[in-house]
C-alpha cells in the first residue's frame, strides 16, 4: 500500500521517524491484515499478537528507556499509532490503553517503586492493564462518578463499577479512579485477583469487535496503601491521561482514513462498469479528491500537534480540535469509501465498513465529538457552555 502523502510531508520527518513507521506498517501488513477481518467477524481480539507488539517496542514507547520503554518522540509515537489503526481500531486501542492510559499514569503519578514494578513488564506485554474512569451513569461528566474509596486500616475500601473498559476482562492491573472520603478523585492500582474485584466482558458489540471491552465491579475491595498513585489528585489527573490518549487517537484516525481511501482508490481503478473503470467517472473522482484533501489536512494537524507536544507546548484544546476533526474526517472517509465499493463494501473482504463501525465508537470515546467542540468553544469565547 503506497503512502498517501500529497503534500510531501515525509520531507518533514526524520529518518528515524520514517523507519519506525515502516517497521509497524510491515507488521500490520504481514500479521494484522490477513486475520483482522475474521477476528472482527468472530468478535475476537488476536491475543497471540501481544508478544509481537511488545517485541516491536510499541507499548509505552514514548516513555523513558530506564523503565524498559523505547523512549521515542511523540511524532514517532503518533506515526506508530497511525499504522496500527490502519490495521484496525481495536489493535490501536489495545496499545493506546496500555501505554497512554495505564503506563502513563503510573509513570506520571506513581512512586518510583511503582514505576519499577509495573512499567518494565508492561512494556514487554507480560502485564496487561486497563483504565477505569467511565461508569454506567458517568461518561462525559467524569466528576459525577459514584465509585468511592474509603480510607480504612491498611489501605482503602473500594466500592462501585466501571463501564466500557478496553482490555477490562483480561487486565492484570486496573488504574481505577475513585472519590475519597474528602471528595477528592485519586487513582488506585487494582490487581487481578483482589478480593471483591470482578470483571466481565461486554458481548454483542457492533463496533470494535476485534477489541476486548469489559465492565469492572468493586465490592468492599481492599486496596493496600502502596497501590495508591501518590501523585494523583483531583479530576485533573485522569484528564491528563485522557489528553495523552486523545493525542494518539488524532493520529490513529488518519490511519483508518488512509486505509479506506487507498482501498477505494485501488478498487475504483479495477472495477469496470459501462466499459470503463469507475475511477474515470466524475462523481467517483470527486469522492476521491475530497477524501485525499481531508486526509492531508488531518496529517498537517497531527504533525504540528506532535511537534508541539515534543517541544512541551501542546495545549489540551489543540488535542480536542485534532481528535474532533480527524475522527469525524475518518468516519466520513470510511462511509464514502464504502459507497465506492458498492455492495462489495459490506463484507469483511474489504476494510471500509469495518473501519466505519469502529470509528463510530472512536467518535464517541475519549470525549465525544460534541464535548470537544464545546471545549474549543469555551477556549475561544471564554464562556463555559457546560454549565
Amino acid at each position: 500500500m503506497s503512502e498517501v502523502d500529497l503534500f510531501k510531508l515525509d520531507t518533514l520527518l526524520s529518518d528515524e521517524e520514517k523507519m519506525a513507521r515502516q517497521s509497524i506498517r510491515t507488521f500490520v501488513n504481514e500479521r494484522v491484515r490477513p486475520i483482522i477481518g475474521k477476528c472482527y467477524e468472530e468478535g475476537r481480539f488476536p491475543l497471540d499478537l501481544i508478544p509481537e507488539i511488545a517485541d516491536l517496542g510499541i507499548l509505552g514507547c514514548n516513555l523513558p528507556e530506564k523503565y524498559g520503554c523505547a523512549g521515542v518522540g511523540n511524532v514517532t509515537y503518533g506515526l506508530i499509532i497511525q499504522e496500527l489503526e490502519a490495521g484496525d481500531s481495536g489493535i490501536r486501542s489495545f496499545a493506546s490503553v496500555q501505554g497512554a492510559l495505564v503506563m502513563y499514569p503510573i509513570y506520571q503519578f506513581g512512586s518510583e517503586e511503582q514505576r519499577q514494578k509495573w512499567l518494565p513488564p508492561m512494556a514487554k506485554g507480560e502485564v496487561i492493564g486497563c483504565f477505569g474512569l467511565t461508569e454506567p451513569n458517568s461518561g462525559s461528566d467524569p466528576g459525577s462518578m459514584r465509585t468511592t474509596a474509603k480510607r480504612v486500616s491498611g489501605g482503602w475500601l473500594l466500592n462501585g463499577s466501571k463501564a466500557w473498559i478496553t482490555n477490562g476482562s483480561i487486565a492484570d492491573v486496573a488504574v481505577v479512579w475513585a472519590k475519597t472520603d474528602e471528595g477528592k478523585i485519586r487513582g488506585f492500582l487494582v490487581e487481578k485477583g483482589t478480593p471483591g474485584f470482578t470483571a466481565a466482558e461486554v458481548k454483542h458489540k457492533l463496533s470494535l469487535r476485534a477489541s476486548i471491552t469489559g465492565e469492572l465491579f468493586f465490592q468492599d475491595c481492599l486496596i493496600p496503601e502502596e497501590n495508591l498513585l501518590p501523585g494523583s489528585g483531583g479530576l485533573k489527573s485522569p484528564l491528563m491521561c485522557l489528553t495523552n490518549a486523545r493525542y494518539g487517537i488524532a493520529w490513529g484516525a488518519i490511519g483508518a482514513a488512509r486505509d479506506c481511501y487507498q482501498t477505494a482508490l485501488d478498487y475504483a481503478k479495477q472495477r469496470v462498469q459501462f466499459d470503463r473503470p469507475i475511477a474515470g467517472f466524475q462523481l467517483t473522482q470527486r469522492k476521491l479528491a475530497e477524501m485525499i484533501t481531508e486526509i492531508t489536512k488531518a496529517q498537517l494537524i497531527a504533525l504540528q500537534l506532535g511537534r508541539l507536544k515534543d517541544a512541551g507546548l501542546m495545549d489540551p484544546v489543540q488535542v480536542s480540535m485534532a481528535k474532533m476533526n480527524n475522527v469525524a474526517m475518518a468516519l466520513e472517509c470510511a462511509r464514502t469509501s464504502r459507497s465506492i465499493l458498492g455492495g462489495n463494501g459490506i463484507t469483511t473482504d474489504y476494510s471500509p465498513m469495518r473501519h466505519m463501525c469502529n470509528l463510530e465508537s472512536v467518535y464517541t470515546y475519549e470525549g465525544t465529538h460534541e464535548v470537544h467542540m464545546l471545549s474549543i468553544g469555551r477556549h475561544v469565547t471564554g464562556l463555559n457552555a457546560f454549565e
